[in-house]
């Protein structure tokens, strides 16, 4: 039997594990709506931020279908300035969480580890 947990608590237990974030959010893949968000930055957007990352995703998705490719996505990584954005998928793509967070403080290979163990189990 799988255990799944409630997108708040998602939120809120990445929270916990980054909490120098800079946002983050649990996003319905179809429609782009955060389902649970939270902004360290009063000026961070999350609404905005998880609808244009929506159309990363979905893009992404159908590139992989024209391309013909027996492919999933593990993650998609977008590298700006001084941020990372993190998109990871639940294991049946109708959620995924977007993750921001500073590149000097945040380890990937942590911010990662912390996405996989939470989609996994996101319901």
């Amino acid at each position: 039997m799988s255990v799944t947990v409630a997108p708040n608590q998602t939120v809120q237990e990445i929270l916990k594990e980054l909490p120098s974030l800079v946002a983050v959010a649990v996003v319905e893949t179809e429609t782009g709506m955060p389902l649970a968000a939270h902004s360290n930055v009063a000026s961070f957007d999350i609404e905005t931020a998880a609808a244009y990352n929506t159309e990363v995703v979905k893009q992404k998705l159908k590139a992989i279908s024209a391309l013909k490719l027996n492919q999933t996505i593990q993650d998609i990584l977008l590298t700006l300035t001084d941020q990372l954005h993190l998109l990871k998928l639940s294991p049946n793509g109708q959620k995924f969480i977007y993750l921001a967070v500073n590149s000097r403080d945040t380890n990937l290979a942590v911010a990662r580890q912390v996405l996989k163990s939470h989609t996994d189990v996101l319901s």
